[in-house]
């Protein structure tokens, strides 16, 4: 979300300290938070809070809100409708700073939030990508719960905002992106519930979890999802974010990138939603009535705004050059659209005018502004919020918070190998340990982007040398391993150690945001370190990796000297005590691959560019994500091992669906891959059905192995094999569960029909196809057919 013009960026810090004024009386009193509508505050303002009807908290938000739009002139209007909303000193309306990240951890990312003396850092979770990994609901939700509780302390102590634009769920739809870090992966159920459950714990006021009417109901902090919508892809080969038109079918639309966005809005209860730079189709995100009004206000009814990445709007009139427009039409455009605001000074700026020159109403704005401080009521910041006033300074980098970041970490690390059962180490037998490469002392690097000050940082080296003597070399300068004239130290401290860990991968510098990746490949010289070091070292090689992306490490896979292989993602503020946790077996390591990770080869097939998620055969690109692409990988989707084993046990499973149709339920066609295959009732439109058809299964998983550990439960469903160019498979559902050496979890699944056999046909039609369904659990080899069949 960098700013295109670095001024709004400099404006915005350099009234940082005023804003902050409004959010709380006295910084270090965390029981006196600032609320609008305070008696005493109003009193100050030598203004009588009694004639103004937007404080009197008997009434509906509604009736509060229109009543203080309606006070407003036009030219005060506007001035709310920035990042940066100005207030109106005569209606005691205070400013406020609607831009605050949350993507991992409070960021100081934007200026709604900054850290000093008072608060000098708030907990860094691992980045969003290694989450993921862990597969784990509980966790992602948990996570949420304590960012919000951060943040709202953070807000009475006069250093953070309200609304936290965060999460980012734009699907990693090809390995080169830069962003991967932020996402919850390849496949969008995943990346949707992730959605959810980190949107629920950032938002859910306990008592109010299910309230009746949503636009009332309390938020604990705002979060917004982004970037809305066919969001990935940044800066390739000198075509960037701020240029790129999107071509994209509406069965992708529909089945991939549109999915997370809905899961967010239907089910998470998001109060914002965040349009992209880019063009969809030819048309801006943010200007674009079909993408805004219809489907997030309309179709899904998001209770809550909808905000510009910054700068958005000038994006169109200086990069799209769309529809020629003048300043003046973009904003007549945007807002028209169903644009809410605008993070940047366009709004600000020239939708006055707009009004002037009468190419916009002025009732366009006040709904607008409706929406925005409908949200600000509901966050308390007129009326306070009782239930978190007591929060302060101990709340943040509280034990129990770094303690989750730690544990968040370890179970999304990733085994990829342990050849021989290397994994884990003893600690009674591996006293000295040589700890080498780039990522060997890294801290920075482990907390990503969109990170704030962390706690603390654990290093892999600290972490280490809580098991083993430690002998640290770098190998390499840096990621970008320019020089390979420090291998050789890494190599002679390997030749004495009990054991050796590399630390090796990728960083900021190679994918990040407004950078994405060319390749697959190890920067530098790291390739050769890991080899030279891996061929001298006198005790077992650990490799470790860090990363987003996939990396294609297949030389390390086929390597016999490298006995083990871990994945960390960006493990966040205590990711050098997880791996070492890991590694020596005070963990045993659950996560699952989010994404695939595919040949170094595979990126040469097709350009990051080509949006579609199918093979195109005329030009010879490969699918994309494993729902499409059946070529070979390094390590598929969902991949991960663990120092145990385990089997499934299927012990029931439904076998038949009978869908019942009535005369107003009508069948439609499929393509089949022969007419032979055709049914009397190929299929029928999930918005025609009432979707009251469920099925489920019950299923032992059996800890075969000596120790504990977690397993993760993918289940997949696959059409009917007959249908042509449809996924190969699909993630519906998925449990971590916990089981100790020799024992069972018994586990059951319910899915509904419609939501999780259904598929997307070429005119982007959901349909829920009639014919053989298989049911995959797991990776493995456990599966069951399902047969669905349509009454009439």
């Amino acid at each position: 979300m960098a700013k295109v013009v670095s001024f709004l960026l400099c404006f915005s810090l350099s009234i940082a300290l005023l804003v902050f004024s409004t959010n709380a009386v006295d910084a270090n009193d965390s029981s006196s938070p600032v609320y609008v509508c305070d008696p005493a505050r109003f009193t100050k303002l030598g203004l009588q809070m009694s004639s103004f009807l937007f404080c009197d908290s008997s009434l509906p938000y509604s009736v509060r809100v229109k009543d203080l739009v309606s006070r407003m002139t036009l030219d005060e209007k506007v001035q709310q409708l920035g990042d940066f909303a100005h207030g109106v000193p005569r209606l005691g309306l205070p400013q406020y700073e609607w831009w605050s990240e949350a993507l991992h951890g409070v960021s100081n990312v934007g200026p709604g939030t900054h850290f000093d003396d008072v608060v000098p850092g708030a907990t860094s979770f691992p980045t969003v990508i290694l989450t993921t990994a862990s597969f784990n609901e509980s966790l992602w939700k948990k996570i949420g719960r304590a960012v919000s509780t951060e943040a709202r302390a953070m807000y009475n102590l006069g250093r953070g905002g309200l609304t936290y634009w965060s999460p980012n769920i734009n699907v990693a739809r090809d390995p080169r992106w830069g962003r991967i870090t932020e996402t919850p992966g390849e496949d969008p159920f995943v990346v949707g519930r992730y959605a959810v459950n980190y949107v629920r714990g950032l938002q859910d006021v306990e008592g109010h979890e299910n309230a009746t009417d949503l636009n009332t109901r309390p938020l604990k902090v705002s979060s917004c999802c982004k970037h809305y919508a066919a969001y990935d892809v940044d800066n390739w080969k000198g075509v960037d974010r701020y240029h790129f038109d999107a071509r994209v079918t509406e069965q992708d639309m529909e089945e991939t990138f549109l999915r997370p966005f809905e899961m967010c809005v239907k089910e998470g209860d998001a109060s914002s939603v965040m349009c992209s730079y880019n063009r969809v189709n030819g048309i801006p995100s943010c200007a674009d009535p079909k993408l805004l009004n219809q489907t997030v206000r309309g179709e899904w009814d998001l209770h809550g705004y909808i905000v510009a990445d910054c700068d958005s709007i000038q994006v169109m009139v200086d990069n799209h050059k769309f529809l020629a427009d003048s300043k003046e039409d973009a904003v007549a455009q945007t807002l028209k659209a169903g644009l809410d605001l605008d993070c940047g000074q366009y709004y600000t700026n020239f939708t006055g005018n707009a009004v002037q020159q009468g190419k916009v109403k002025e009732t366009d704005i006040d709904k607008s502004l409706k929406y925005l401080y409908t949200v600000l009521m509901r966050l308390g910041f007129f009326d306070g919020s009782p239930q978190y006033v007591s929060l302060g300074k101990q709340d943040i980098c509280s034990d129990e918070n770094i303690e989750l970041a730690a544990e968040a970490a370890r179970e999304g690390i990733v085994l990829l190998k342990n050849d021989h059962n290397t994994l884990p180490l003893n600690s009674a037998t591996v006293k000295t340990v040589a700890v080498v490469g780039p990522h060997a002392n890294a801290t920075v690097a482990m907390i990503g982007n969109y990170a704030g000050i962390p706690c603390r940082y654990m290093s892999p080296i600290a972490g280490f040398s809580g098991y083993a003597n430690v002998t640290y070399k770098t190998g390499c300068d840096d990621v970008a391993c320019k020089s390979n004239n420090s291998i050789f130290a890494a190599s002679e401290a390997a030749k004495t150690a009990d054991a050796t860990i590399i630390l090796a991968g990728l960083d900021l510098s190679v994918e990040a945001e407004s950078l994405d990746r060319e390749d697959l490949w190890l920067p530098g010289y790291q390739t050769q370190l890991i080899n030279q070091v891996a061929e001298v070292a006198k005790g077992p090689v650990i490799l470790v990796i860090m990363s987003a992306g996939g990396v294609d490490i297949s030389f390390a896979e086929t390597n016999t000297n490298i006995k083990a292989i871990l994945w960390a993602g960006y493990p966040g503020e205590e990711g050098g005590r997880a791996i070492a946790d890991v590694v020596f077996g005070k963990f045993n390591p659950g996560g699952r691959l989010p994404i695939t990770w595919y040949n170094g080869d595979y990126v040469q097939m097709l350009p990051l560019t080509s949006m579609p998620l199918r093979p195109v055969d005329s030009l010879g690109y490969p699918g994309r994500t494993y729902k499409f692409y059946n070529g070979p990988t390094l390590y598929p989707f969902g991949y991960g091992l663990s120092y145990t084993q385990f089997k499934y046990n299927l012990l029931s499973f439904t076998k038949t669906i009978h869908v019942n149709l009535n005369k107003l339920q009508h069948c439609r066609n499929l393509n089949y891959t022969s007419d032979a295959s055709k049914t009397r009732c190929p299929g029928v439109l999930v918005n025609d059905l009432r979707c009251d058809d469920y099925f489920e299964f019950k299923v032992d998983v059996q800890n075969v192995g000596s120790t504990d550990g977690s397993d993760v439960v993918i289940v997949y469903s696959k059409p009917p094999a007959e249908i042509a160019a449809t996924y190969i498979k699909q993630v519906i559902g998925f449990q971590r569960v916990f089981v100790r050496a020799g024992r069972n979890k018994r586990i059951k699944f319910v899915f509904n029909a419609c939501k999780s056999l259904n598929i997307v046909d070429y005119a982007a039609n959901t349909l829920l196809p009639a014919g053989d369904h298989t049911i995959f659990v797991g990776n493995g080899g456990v599966s069951f057919p399902i047969h669905l069949n349509f009454n009439y």
